[in-house]
């Protein structure tokens, strides 16, 4: 199997970037489709729109439901088609730019991804996680290509509520330990292949890069200031996250996640919040050092990310449970199979609850 490596065909990240997406629409259609929320729209629609009175492209803002489910991708494809849309654009959070890669996918159609938070690594990937109209992991959707634009305004990111950026960097926690397990498995990745040495450094780069700025990035944006280490992160979160873990493979720990989807208390968690807590178990199943895991739980306690399961919304966690997760984590089309040993249910169970009393015992709060 042949390593291959995708990327976005430009990524670009800067202060007030979305008020020139009308020219970066230009050269590749003629009417978009711009899928926000309402209240995305009231924070950045007038932006958008004063950057589309220069370009010749036209533009239709369409409200996006608040699931990435088939039922929301094919309602929108059908619109776009009603009203001559031949580029797609997707303004907001992880869900609502799965959705506009998948309508994008369905029309083949060109597709710019502009993140209003920087709370997930989906924007970059040629993937879109899909879920049933209530919520529930449904399945993953792998697209023909990654999206032509990725456009981050680090302004609006900057304005966005702390927890989303939090988040994502609890999503990106889990990217170079999830690549380092399917590089150790020669597993396969999203990408169709296997990882090669440029994904793996990048996977890297981005734990790094956590580590020397999560903490300094949290207090500046608490403060709402866009400070160097505030870009660092954007980037680490978006850009390195989402090359690397499409370029160098998903493991345990977003098995985890879609396991922890299944239970109703974990719903109101953000991703990144769930990934977060699904790394430390990904470390407990491999039996880290405990320097790494201490050096993985100091930088979840100190930035606020969940390393108990009290924290992700279960009162008290019961073996019952932690198996309810541990069985949908290892369901046979999951990312646990890249794992570098054999992984039962039982096992993930056991390294569910075990890392919960770690984080009670590191929390020290009973």
């Amino acid at each position: 199997m042949a390593a291959i490596f995708n990327s976005p065909s430009k990524y670009i990240q800067g202060p007030d970037e979305l008020a020139k997406l009308g020219s970066y629409v230009e050269p590749l259609g003629a009417k978009a489709l711009v899928i926000v929320t309402p209240s995305g729209k009231k924070r950045v629609g007038a932006k958008i729109e004063g950057g589309f009175a220069e370009a010749k492209a036209e533009l239709l803002f369409e409200d996006f439901n608040g699931e990435c489910s088939k039922g929301e991708v094919d309602r929108l494809v059908a619109l776009a088609r009603d009203n001559g849309c031949d580029i797609i654009v997707g303004v907001g959070g992880g869900k609502i730019l799965d959705t506009a890669k998948a309508v994008a996918y369905y029309l083949e159609s060109p597709v710019i991804i502009c993140p209003t938070i920087a709370s997930t690594d989906a924007p970059c990937s040629a993937l879109s996680v899909l879920y049933t109209d209530d919520g529930q992991f449904d399945k993953y959707l792998f697209l023909k290509a990654n999206p032509n634009i990725v456009l981050m305004d680090t302004t609006v990111i900057a304005a966005s509520p702390v927890r989303l950026t939090v988040s994502g960097m609890g999503d990106a926690l889990a990217t170079y330990f999830e690549a380092q397990a399917t590089h150790d498995a020669d597993g396969g990745t999203c990408a169709g292949g296997k990882g090669g040495m440029a994904g793996l450094a990048l996977a890297k780069l981005c734990y790094e890069t956590l580590m020397a700025d999560g903490v300094k990035a949290k207090v500046a944006l608490e403060k709402g200031a866009l400070t160097p280490a505030v870009e660092h992160i954007i980037e680490a979160n978006t850009l390195l996250s989402g090359i690397g873990f499409e370029s160098s493979g998903l493991a345990a720990a977003h098995a985890i996640h879609n396991g922890l989807t299944m239970l109703p208390e974990c719903h109101s968690m953000y991703h990144g919040e769930k990934v977060a807590f699904g790394t430390i178990v990904q470390l407990v199943l491999e039996d880290a050092p405990t320097e790494k895991l201490e050096e993985v739980l100091g930088f979840c306690i100190e930035l606020g990310l969940p390393v108990t399961m009290k924290e992700l919304g279960v009162a008290e966690l019961t073996r019952e449970q932690a198996m309810v997760v541990a069985e949908a984590a290892c369901a046979p089309d999951d990312t646990m199979c890249n794992m570098p040993f054999e992984v039962t249910p039982e096992m993930v169970a056991n390294a569910i609850l075990g890392a919960d009393a770690l984080g009670h015992y590191y929390l020290m709060d009973e």
